[in-house]
This record gives structure tokens, sequence and C-alpha cells, in this order.
């Protein structure tokens, strides 16, 4: 046993993907949602770090203005702003997206990082299933009404902060807003599997629809990092071995590389679509995630759930 687990601890290290890029980002603008904590505050450091004017994006005005503070103190860089969005309210993702095109006239890199862990069966004030509009609906809305900005300063990048989760789910896009499960029968972390499958889809999709434009859209599985969401598993035991499952974990510094590396390295310059793993592109995905007929009829039917019909695509 000790053994393995020894193996196992040095393959992870291993294997472990480190940003390399130096690129600077002077003059370049980023969104981060969920920059305020975990491996969101770590890439929007990064970034700040790099130069670029960061929007931290968040609900919590407490935590983002924090966030704020610290990353300026941090790097120096005091183009850092603190930005309210509650993607759990699509009146606010359109006021974020509203107030933003107002005040900001370059967008070069938009980072979907926001997310909940398999959240209870509640709906929003939208209707929407909580987890699936947080995960999926919500970046969804927000990638696309500021989708003009970001091609107008092309070359920019989408990149949506996926997990590994998806593989483990059963993909129904009739149960989204899990329209067949009732309080007995939600299984939470097969919806959750979902809405990160789409988060996978949505950048398939985004790829071929902006094709010769100059954005790119790329997903990611950030590892598992030891973030607070560990403290939210509770399936089949995971608790009891969470003390032995943190030696495998990553660093919140390290969960957010490959967010990092999708942001500002040339060696992707030019890739669109793919889904990444430790800073390197998985050329097969599991559940039909590079399916363009699926990713398609997703994104019409998430065009129907958040009410928007994009024209200039």
């Amino acid at each position: 046993m000790f053994l393995l687990v020894t193996w196992a601890y040095s393959y992870s290290r291993l294997t472990l993907g480190i940003c390399k890029s130096s690129r600077h980002l002077v003059g370049k603008v980023v969104i981060v949602t969920g920059g305020n904590a975990g491996i969101g505050y770590e890439t929007a450091k990064d970034l700040a770090d790099r130069g670029a004017r960061v929007i931290i994006a968040c609900r919590n005005e407490v935590r983002g203005i924090s966030a704020r503070d610290s990353i300026i103190k941090a790097t120096g860089n005091n183009d850092v702003h603190y930005r309210n969005l509650d993607l759990a309210s699509l009146k606010s993702v359109k006021k974020f997206a509203d107030d933003f095109l107002k005040t900001e006239n370059r967008l070069h890199i938009l980072i979907n990082n926001a997310g909940v862990f398999a959240s209870d069966n509640v709906k929003t004030e939208d209707g929407l299933l909580l987890g699936t509009q947080v995960n999926h609906f919500g970046p969804f809305l927000l990638t696309s009404l500021l989708l003009p900005l970001l091609k107008s300063s092309a070359p920019s990048r989408i990149i949506n902060v996926s997990s590994i989760a998806y593989a483990k789910c059963e993909m129904d896009l009739q149960n989204l807003n899990a329209e067949k499960e009732n309080e007995k029968s939600y299984q939470k972390i097969n919806l959750y599997g979902m809405s990160k499958l789409c988060n996978i889809l949505m950048a398939v999709e985004l790829s071929h629809r902006l094709k010769d434009t100059g954005v790119t859209a790329n997903s990611l599985h950030p590892g598992l990092v030891r973030t607070d969401i560990l403290y939210d598993i509770n399936v089949f035991g995971f608790q009891l071995i969470l003390p032995l499952v943190k030696l495998f974990t990553k660093s919140a510094w390290e969960g957010a590389q490959t967010s990092i590396y999708l942001a500002v390295s040339p060696e992707v310059d030019d890739i669109s679509g793919k889904y990444f793993v430790d800073c390197r592109v998985k050329k097969t995905v599991k559940r039909n995630g590079y399916d363009l007929e699926l990713a398609h009829k997703l994104w019409e039917l998430s065009e129907k759930y958040v009410g928007l019909k994009v024209d200039h695509l």
C-alpha cells in the first residue's frame, strides 16, 4: 500500500501541468468570474502580475473588494477592479454585461471560472436549476452578450473551467433543468456533471461559430484542488478518505495553471474547441464532448432557457 501511494503521489507530481509562458498582458483586458477566491483568485493575480487590466466578477462585494486589494498589493498593478456579478440571476448577468459594454471598449480574455458544486434541487428567480444556471446558463448568457466586444478586440480568448466530473454523467438535453427529476430521485452529481459537460460543448460550438474571427474558445479541468469544495463532496464515503485524497490534490495556484496557460500561451493561439488537462489538450473526450451536433443542439436549447437569440453570430 505504501509503495502504491508513493507511486501515485510521484505520478501526480510528474504530470502536473505548469504554465511556462512569460507573455505579458499590458494593454489587455480580462474578466475572471469568481476571481475572489481559489483558482479564480490565483488566475486573476497571475494575469494582473503580467500587466493586464483585470475585472474580478463575483457576487460577494466584501470578498470581491478584498481580493482586488490583495492582488493590487501583491502585484503592484493598480488596474484591478471588482464588479458585481451573480450568475444565479439572469438580470444580474445582463446588467453586468450592459455596464461593461458601456464602460469598456476592449475585452481580450473572458474566463468563465465561477461555479457551484452539486447544489440542491432548488430553482433561481429565473426558474432555472441553481447549479446548472451558475455553471452553464449564466456563463452562456454572459459570453453571448460579450461576444461582439470579444470579436472587435481580437485576437481574444474564451476559457471555460469545467471538471472531470463531466465524464461520469449521463447527458440528457431534456433534463438540463431537472425536468425529469423529483425531490426523491434528484441526482445532484449527475446534473453537476452535465453542467460541466455543457462547459465543454459550449466551447466546441463557439469554436465553430467563431471560426476565422480571431476569437478562440477552450475548456479545461483544473484538477482536484484543495478548496472548500472538497468538504462539500459527500458521496461514497469520500469524507472518510479525504486525508489521503489531500495528498494528491493541487494547491489553488497549481489548479490555476491550465486557466493561465489557455489565457496567455502562444502555443494555443490558433487552437479552439478543445478540452485541456494539466496544460495539455485531450485528444479524446468522453460523453460525446467533441460532438458538433450535440454542441449545436445544446446552444439552441440554452438560448431558449435564457431567453436569448444571438443574431450576431
